[in-house]
């Protein structure tokens, strides 16, 4: 998996059959607009599905990242990491 990976890609699988540090770039691509259209909510997505994968990485960034979103902004992207997870 690499850094040019999508939200779409990921969509088609399993985002639990992905790697953890994979999921884990896949949040830092979003949060820096790295080839793609910076997004808090996906990189925190992300983060989180990382996070629940174990990556303590992932958790730190997720922390740092909700203390410059909104309440609503943390929880549109937990509903989807939930909606991605339920998916599959």
């Amino acid at each position: 998996m690499n850094m040019t990976m999508t939200d779409q890609f990921l969509t088609e699988m399993n985002p639990l059959s992905a790697k953890a540090e994979d999921l884990l770039n896949l949040g830092l691509q979003y949060c820096m607009g790295h080839g793609v259209k910076q997004s808090l909510v996906s990189a925190h997505k992300w983060f989180n599905i990382s996070a629940l994968k174990g990556n303590e990485a992932a958790k730190a960034y997720r922390c740092e990242l909700s203390q410059e979103m909104t309440a609503d902004e943390i929880a549109e992207a937990q509903r989807q990491a939930r909606a991605l997870l339920t998916v599959h």
